[in-house]
């Protein structure tokens, strides 16, 4: 049995009476206090998520943004250095080997935060793809991440002396004094949660002092840590794909409503031929979501059905309870033969129970980024 890795402050976590599961790999908080009173506390206030368990990675050397650029989906080009942006590592028939953010330091050098279990995949790909003078580092245990989320997110980042300033998708590398030394920190106002927030990304040896600072103002404004739980719900309710339920190397883009995040008029990307390809053909089946109208909660796996016990339609990649909107949500792929579209009425099969769910086109609720 492979051993999990852990991150920079587990012992925190235990500290904290943090609950444990693996994910990618890695051994990670779940909840501290509950899930619905973390999710509650990110949505009305503020909350610290460690998700120094994501993957990093520097692409360096003359030309680096524009081989970044030739490869992963999105336009860079779209972009100037200091900003951040969304995009895919694709396979060449167009199924997703990960989501990732993109980091645009300069010509020469682009940052690159991909999933855990998937940042392997994604630098083995480019770095079997990169031309000569072209680097790429795995910097996974070089840096922390704490994503800060909520309304009070900005309040918490003054205190501690990080900058705020920044419009969505930027980012800004600083120095500020915690605990008594200089620690560099890279901050970028983004994040997975809908709300307002921050992403701090310092040193994998100052991470233990960045978090408790910050933790320190989470805690004052009536915030608190959260965990992969919460994490979970609120990206749920914001419709924001999961790799591995959304996005797989068995789904492409344009079946997840990520086409967005193609740069259809560049000349060349991995998966180019196949995307466009799927683009002219329409996709066969399209993510919407679910809401329940009747008492019970969809979970991923569970079958979609024109109406009770009738044709299966679909299949529900992630399901949860709202707690924002008391009610169960879910994202899934119904078939677009089925001629359901959003305002339809459908039957999710729960454990052999039938619950009847409106489709719906996601956010669930409220964007606040």
């Amino acid at each position: 049995m492979t051993e999990l890795l852990a991150g920079p402050i587990a012992d925190r976590h235990i500290a904290l009476g943090a609950s444990f599961a693996e994910f990618g790999g890695w051994d990670m908080p779940v909840s501290y206090a509950g899930t619905v009173a973390e999710h509650t506390a990110v949505r009305e206030a503020v909350g610290i998520f460690d998700v120094s368990h994501l993957g990093k990675a520097v692409v360096s050397g003359p030309g680096a943004a524009d081989f970044v650029n030739a490869t992963l989906t999105n336009d860079l080009r779209k972009i100037e250095p200091g900003r951040a942006q969304y995009t895919l590592c694709c396979t060449e028939s167009g199924g997703v080997i990960d989501d990732l953010i993109t980091y645009l330091i300069g010509d020469d050098e682009v940052f690159l935060v991909p999933n855990a279990a998937n940042s392997t995949a994604v630098i083995e790909r480019l770095r079997a793809a990169a031309p000569a003078g072209v680097e790429i580092v795995d910097q996974h245990r070089d840096w922390a991440v704490f994503a800060v989320q909520g309304p009070e997110s900005t309040a918490v980042l003054d205190a501690v002396g990080l900058p705020t300033d920044l419009p969505y998708m930027a980012f800004t590398d600083a120095t500020v004094g915690i605990g008594g030394r200089d620690v560099r920190v890279r901050v970028c106002r983004t994040g997975y949660t809908g709300e307002h927030g921050y992403e701090v990304l310092p040193r994998w040896d100052d991470a233990g002092a960045v978090f408790e600072a910050l933790l320190a103002e989470v805690t004052a404004r009536g915030g608190q840590p959260a965990g992969l739980g919460a994490r979970d719900t609120l990206r749920t309710e914001m419709g924001y794909a999961l790799h591995g339920h959304e996005l797989s190397v068995d789904i492409s883009p344009v079946e997840a409503r990520s086409s967005w995040a193609v740069g259809w008029d560049k000349e060349s990307f991995f998966g180019r031929d196949a995307l466009l390809a799927a683009r002219e053909a329409g996709p066969s089946r399209r993510i919407y979501g679910l809401k329940a109208t009747g008492r019970g909660v969809p979970r991923a796996d569970c079958t979609v059905h024109i109406e009770a016990g009738g044709e299966t339609i679909g299949v529900c990649t992630s399901g949860t309870f709202s707690p924002t909107l008391k009610q169960g949500i879910a994202l899934a792929f119904i078939d677009t033969a089925s001629g359901i579209k959003k305002g339809a009425e459908v039957v999710v099969d729960v454990r052999g129970r039938a619950l009847t769910c409106e489709v719906v086109l996601p956010p669930f609720v409220e964007s606040k980024v």
